[in-house]
């Protein structure tokens, strides 16, 4: 079977509004939580939120091409662009063999909000005709094809916090079925609006802690929910055949996928483990196992119920290989965009033989049996991540990440 390669990466995130940035503060174990400023929480208890700092959309578009495009949508292509013009991807493919699988979560919040806004003070003639398509979950995807010229496969694949992992490993079966030869994929996410903050609030999955350092502790006994975060990333995967063709730098390999469901639950994890053991043993049956040390980034949100869970599947399916790590406690949870930046993530850690910390945790709870890397980061000699997307709905996606051989 046709091997399915990376060849470009892009980030835009609280710790970093390029790879470079991104990789420097990854390693250093610098987070990117900060105190929310950008409304009014007196009638909140949550206080914190993990944000793309100083971000100016007129350094990366035109006032016309921003003004046509939500947030979540720039942050999106911000990460695609820099993906595909690393891996160069456009000098030498067919444009009909070229797709984008980009998604969101929650899509345009901010433009719906706002021009709702506009409607209840000004009237409904007064709405934007760009509201609808700037809300829309798929025109990430399609503005990334028209930015592109791609016009293979294109869809957006609503899974909540692990909707851009299922974009990366539906990519990889698309190029293995020889539907493409290269796809651009990922997410992106702009949703930290009150609106959305009070909601999660509400569900009690969101941190109470004031203290930015102290705010999101992935499988310490202190923890207390996660942090919303913003952002994007993407990624160019190509056939190992069409990258080598063209010379193409190859970064690593998408070697196995597994997507299962827990079928319990809307929101909670099923607590039997037993649909994350399943994508997990997927995913390594499709990349092949082996029996060396391995790192796992973890969905790791720094709530009690899924750090447990999740820890407890790691231990079942991979036992005393696996070091881990959370880095939401850098980035905050980035949901839909989370599983990218993620992936993101666990290239550079595996092309530096560095594992990126799980930055501010310090006790572990007792019920957390894995090797978690916390404190600084690791250095150590491994071939292989496995990075681990759950989201609401029950959704359970595991990507297998190889080092490229040669």
């Amino acid at each position: 079977m046709e091997k399915v390669v990376i060849t470009g990466l892009g980030v835009i995130s609280p710790i970093g509004k390029n790879v470079a940035e991104f990789e420097d503060n990854l390693f250093a174990g610098r987070h990117g939580i900060v105190t929310i400023d950008h409304f009014d929480t007196t009638d909140m208890a949550v206080r914190v939120n993990a944000p793309v700092k100083d971000y100016d959309a007129g350094e990366f578009f035109s006032e016309r091409d921003a003004h046509r495009m939500d947030t979540y949508s720039q942050y999106g292509m911000i990460a695609a662009r820099q993906a595909v013009q690393q891996s160069g991807i456009l000098d030498d493919v067919d444009p009909y063999r070229l797709g984008v699988f980009m998604t969101t979560g929650f899509g345009g919040t901010g433009t719906l909000l706002q021009e709702n806004a506009v409607m209840q003070e000004r009237g409904a003639g007064k709405v934007s005709p760009l509201t609808v398509p700037k809300f829309l979950g798929n025109l990430l995807s399609g503005l990334v094809a028209i930015d592109t010229g791609a016009r293979g496969p294109a869809a957006a694949h609503g899974a909540a916090c692990a909707a851009s992992a299922v974009s990366i490993g539906e990519a990889m079966r698309a190029i293995r079925h020889g539907y493409a030869d290269a796809m651009v994929c990922g997410g992106g996410e702009a949703a930290t609006q009150k609106l959305i903050v009070a909601g999660f609030q509400n569900l009690r999955a969101l941190t109470t802690e004031a203290d930015p350092d102290r705010a999101c502790l992935p499988f310490d006994r202190h923890r207390s929910g996660f942090v919303m975060g913003e952002g994007a990333g993407a990624l160019v995967l190509e056939s190992e055949s069409h990258a080598r063709a063209r010379g193409a730098t190859i970064l690593a390999e998408v070697s196995g996928y597994g997507l299962t469901n827990d079928a319990a639950h809307m929101t909670a994890p099923a607590l039997h483990g037993e649909s994350v053991d399943r994508a997990i043993a997927d995913a390594l049956a499709d990349a092949g196992n082996q029996d060396e040390t391995l790192y796992v980034n973890a969905h790791g949100t720094s709530t009690v119920k899924n750090d447990r869970l999740e820890s407890a599947a790691i231990t079942r399916m991979l036992g005393g290989k696996a070091v881990v790590s959370s880095t939401k406690s850098m980035t905050g949870h980035l949901l839909a965009a989370a599983g990218a930046v993620e992936a993101v993530a666990s290239v550079l850690a595996l092309r530096r033989q560095v594992v990126p910390p799980t930055v501010g945790t310090t006790e572990l709870d007792e019920d957390i049996q894995v090797d978690v890397v916390h404190g600084a980061a690791r250095s150590m000699e491994f071939s292989r991540a496995v990075s681990l997307s759950l989201g609401f709905g029950g959704h359970n996606a595991c990507l297998v990440l190889d080092r490229p051989e040669g």
